[in-house]
């Protein structure tokens, strides 16, 4: 594999083993966190105390335009993979649909970033959320990754008191391919993180390089925090959704992820903060404080694993990149499900409330739509990289990323060669392109095909400034300039016949390489891809 000079230091770091056993190659921690939109931490605009994440950024990168596959498990295959979520074998969820783009779990060809990087000489560590593959052949020690402690489904409570008539189900977890349960009083946001430490810890005197991946399951529902931490923002939320939203607009083109000029997307289904009685302001409030105190101590949990590399004197070492898996969550899952009623207050272990679409519309501020959507607020997460000494401090750069290029991008830095072969089993190409270059020099990506997207009828394809997206069921295709209209209040495919048939075109192609299929035949009866934490349980009381 080419590996790109970037200065002599950083040449000394990024050499394979085998060229000396004295290079110090560099560790890699990798952060997802799960359902949390585009302005909910400090370093795009939130109000929300993210003080590791903002530190990170201010010593590090900020990517304007990162994006994910709109939905859980969609995002996790491409992310684990380098490759277009259909390819890996999860075109539309962990459920099996009969194909093999639409199996439900990684498939053989596609190789995990723990099985390239383990084959590489790497002591690959998990903790938390799996969610792309229940069957235990498809869990992380079988695919690559030495320590795992988590979950494989795609949802969890947060706590366990205990009693699953009562109140709530136990939080049944899996570490190292054995059941364990989370004790009452632990906190599994805090557990993830703890078991991140713990390992880091453990691999200490080896002599080998660590690739960490966190995976936070908060702040997807149900709403349940630590009490010190909702009582932090107490009150916070009075103002209400639409001068929230307002306050961090301000404040993000005043740090410049968005410009000055940016189009802001608008929700006519949020009804004004003020038309709300009293009692359903109070009850809002509660909802916002809770999400907030979530990602409040996810970040507590990134500055353990931060001191922790520090302690490790790795810090000076250490590529740490940090993203979210798909926008917030907007209107509450369709096609029939039923909501979960609560046995317990907002915020309690009893909690089945979720963030919901008005306050979701400001997460994704600027942008429209929610998750499991192809619009800017179901695939737009924020990325940070920070690797102090290499990556350069303070810079926000636009770029254009996707899942699909953090694969190459860690096989660069680290000299690992990918396998045309792994186990007896042809790899499939990756798909991506590395953002090295981006990272450490701020070159321009240089993709030489166009981005594409398909869950569930949603479509979309981003080439240069254009993006084409349709949404389930209209299938219309509508275009927009996404330099000067991100948030996409202005269709412009009327006035662009050409392009749009360009583009389309270059969807079909796309669709027919990876074997997508129209959602109309192959779409699942009953419930959609929103999977919940307590139904259809796989070997362990993992959940779905």
């Amino acid at each position: 594999m080419k590996i790109v000079l970037f200065t002599a230091l950083a040449l000394l770091a990024l050499l394979p083993p085998a060229q000396s056993q004295n290079t110090r190659r560099p560790n890699i921690i990798l952060i997802m966190v799960d359902d949390m939109g585009y302005s909910d931490i400090g370093p795009y605009g939130s109000e929300i105390q993210t003080p590791n994440l903002d530190r990170l950024a201010r010593e590090g990168l900020k990517l304007r335009e990162f994006y994910n596959n709109s939905i859980c498990a969609p995002t996790r295959a491409s992310l684990m993979t380098g490759q277009f979520n259909h390819r890996a074998g999860i075109g539309y969820f962990d459920v099996n649909l009969g194909l093999p783009a639409y199996q439900g779990y990684l498939n053989r060809s596609s190789l995990t970033l723990g099985e390239v990087l383990q084959q590489a000489g790497y002591t690959t560590l998990m903790s938390g959320k799996w969610h792309v593959g229940n069957d235990s052949l498809s869990w992380p020690n079988q695919r690559g990754f030495d320590r795992f402690y988590g979950f494989i489904g795609g949802a969890s409570n947060f706590f366990d008191i205990g009693s699953y008539a009562d109140k709530a189900p136990p939080v049944m977890l899996v570490e190292n391919n054995k059941p364990v349960r989370l004790k009452p009083g632990q906190y599994l946001t805090d557990e993830i993180a703890g078991h991140a430490v713990q390992y880091l810890d453990e691999q200490k005197d080896s002599r080998k390089p660590f690739f960490l991946y966190v995976a936070y399951n908060a702040p997807h529902w149900p709403l349940q925090a630590q009490p010190e931490d909702i009582e932090k923002y107490k009150g916070r939320y009075s103002i209400g959704w639409d001068s929230l939203r307002a306050q961090r607009i301000a404040r993000m083109k005043q740090i410049g992820i968005i410009a000055p000029n940016a189009t802001i997307a608008a929700d006519p289904e949020v009804p004004r903060w003020e038309s709300l009685t009293y009692d359903e302001k109070k009850l809002w409030e509660k909802k916002m404080e809770v999400y907030a105190a979530m990602i409040d101590r996810l970040d507590q949990g990134i500055g353990k694993i931060l001191d922790k590399v520090k302690a490790l004197k790795q810090d000076d070492n250490t590529l740490v990149v940090f993203i979210s898996d798909n926008g917030a969550q907007g209107g509450f899952i369709p096609f029939g499900r039923k909501r979960q009623r609560n046995s317990g207050p907002i915020g309690t272990a009893g909690s089945y409330d979720y963030q919901e679409q008005s306050w979701a519309h400001v997460s994704n501020t600027p942008f429209r739509a929610y998750k499991a959507t192809a619009y800017e607020g179901g695939i737009s997460s924020p990325l940070i990289a920070w690797f102090p000494g290499k990556i350069a401090a303070g810079t926000t750069a636009r770029g254009t990323a996707h899942l699909i290029d953090l694969a190459p991008t860690f096989y660069e830095i680290a000299g690992a060669k990918y396998p045309t072969v792994y186990k007896q089993v042809t790899s499939h190409p990756l798909a991506g392109t590395s953002l090295a270059g981006l990272f450490f020099n701020q070159k321009e990506i240089e993709r030489k095909t166009p981005l594409f997207w398909e869950r569930a009828g949603n479509r979309a394809v981003r080439s240069g400034k254009w993006k084409l997206v349709s949404s389930y069921p209209a299938n219309k295709w509508e275009l927009y300039d996404i330099e000067t209209d991100r948030a996409e209040t202005n269709n412009l495919a009327v006035q662009n016949p050409g392009i749009v048939n360009e583009l389309s075109a270059a969807y079909d192609n796309w669709a027919k390489n990876n074997d997508v299929v129209e959602y109309e035949k192959i779409k699942p009866s009953g419930p959609s891809g929103f999977a919940g934490p307590f139904q259809n349980q796989p070997a362990a009381g993992s959940r779905r």
